[in-house]
């Protein structure tokens, strides 16, 4: 098969001094960029680079907010398997202790001893998927660095600091006071 050049010679449309003008500019052009007298003509290459170094941006920040999410499901998984291991089983009991959820007060009702650890802040109340856990501080802890939604209820066994001057002093509240 002939050449582009031979068939538009062919067809009137390029005449011989054309052809041999072009070949001779063309042939110039390949012995300068050998001997780097000029620059080859790189702006598609550029293009080809910038447009690489964009998408590898967007894949990065992408890469980062998969990455995000998932260590997100794994502390909450983590959360998960903290709270059913570690919560208190059979604390069901005559003992009613509230506590606030969603706004609303709710009672939960403790045997003695867990009422107790609870009033002291041994143990804490956690909430999750839509029930309430007793959980030991230490656990109530990490779960609250993790996400504080989870726990509802931490008290702390810190003495309360009294004042000098006052007239009641002697006469101390205790904290599991039943009325």
């Amino acid at each position: 098969m002939a050449s582009l050049q031979e068939q538009l010679l062919k067809a009137g449309l390029a005449n011989k001094q054309s052809a041999k003008n072009i070949r001779s500019e063309k042939r110039k052009k390949n012995k300068a960029i050998r001997k780097n007298q000029t620059q080859a003509d790189t702006t598609l290459q550029d293009e080809i680079n910038s447009k690489k170094t964009q998408q590898a941006e967007i894949d990065a920040a992408k890469n980062l907010t998969i990455k995000l999410e998932s260590d997100k499901k794994s502390e909450q998984g983590k959360v998960k398997q903290m709270i059913m291991q570690l919560h208190v089983k059979d604390f069901a009991g005559e003992l009613e202790y509230n506590y606030v959820l969603d706004n609303k007060v709710k009672k939960l009702y403790l045997n003695e001893v867990n009422h107790n650890a609870l009033v002291k802040g041994r143990i804490c109340i956690c909430a999750f998927e839509d029930a309430v856990y007793l959980v030991p501080t230490k656990a109530a802890e990490i779960i609250a660095s993790v996400d504080a939604r989870y726990l509802l209820l931490m008290n702390d066994n810190q003495p309360v600091a009294v004042d000098e001057e006052d007239p009641y002093a002697d006469f101390q509240i205790p904290d599991d006071l039943m009325w």
